[in-house]
Formats: C-alpha cells, structure tokens, sequence
C-alpha cells in the first residue's frame, strides 16, 4: 500500500487522539478500541470508542458510534472529505459503514487477525470492489494500539483465574 499521503505531523496526533479514546474504553471494561473522524475544513468531528457492553449493543464499535457522531455534526451522512483514525483494523461492518458513509482515508493501528476486513482476514477496502474507494494506511502507532489490547486481555484472563481461585 503506498503511504506515501501518511502526513505524520498530522496524523499521529489524530491516532493520539484514537488511542485516548481506546485507553478510556479500556477503563470502562471495554475492549480498547477508539476511533477519531476528521474533517479538512472542521477539524475533529468524532471521538468514540468501543462500548457494546455499556450500550449492550452488538453494533457499538468505536468506528460506528464515530461515524454517527461525524453525520450529526456535519449534517450529512456523506462523510466525504473525511479521515477515520481508528486503532484496530476495521471489522466487515465497520468497513461497510465506512464506505456507506463516503470516508475518503482511514488510518488503522492494529492487524486485527480475527476480524479485520481491511487487508488481514477479507479486503472489504479494495478499490473498484464498490461504487466509493478509501485510501488507507494500517500499522500506525500499531505497537501502542496492540500493546493496550494484549494488557487489556491479560488482565480479563487474569481476573478469571482470581474468580475461579476463589471458588
């Protein structure tokens, strides 16, 4: 993928940003997982982050609840123009609304080996695939976005151990 558009003045700080998101996800006991929507002319117009418990929606991911974000305030569902930040690789749903919703680049952190619909698992993203291309870039900041992911499951598997410890 050619990442010669990756400008890292200004997109590490918006992944920054997605990461934030992700930690506060994770302090909420949910998967840490956050997402950033920026506009060229707006600046920031979405910050969310994973909360399919919280919500007990199976469809809360941090890029869903991002780009709900991003329509109402640019009130439009043509998110045209628009970069998603986001710190784990998109999953089929999250890469179909991404197109759906017309987002010019996404910027990923993590592979996700399970679910990613954007180059691991599927290519949902593959130009000429749809009626809409997005450029995209994965692996930035992937080290911090997976190093919050790995703590994160560690400490779930570590707290199941504690309750079956204490059985």
């Amino acid at each position: 993928m050619d990442v010669s558009w990756l400008d890292k003045n200004q997109d590490l700080p918006r992944m920054q940003l997605a990461l934030e998101q992700a930690r506060a996800a994770s302090q909420d006991g949910e998967v840490p997982v956050g997402a950033v929507i920026w506009h060229p002319e707006m600046g920031v117009v979405a910050k969310a982050r994973n909360s399919k418990e919280t919500l007990r929606d199976p469809t809360a991911h941090a890029e869903i609840l991002a780009i709900g974000q991003a329509a109402e305030a640019m009130g439009d569902w043509r998110l045209e123009g628009c970069t998603l930040y986001c710190t784990l690789e998109p999953c089929p749903m999250c890469a179909g609304a991404i197109l759906q919703a017309r987002i010019e680049r996404v910027v990923f952190g993590a592979a996700d080996s399970r679910w990613g619909a954007v180059e691991t698992k599927l290519r949902v993203l593959e130009p000429g695939l749809f009626n809409h291309d997005v450029s995209y870039v994965g692996g930035v900041l992937s080290q911090e976005s997976a190093d919050l992911l790995r703590s994160f499951f560690r400490e779930c598997r570590q707290a199941a151990d504690s309750d079956e410890d204490e059985s």
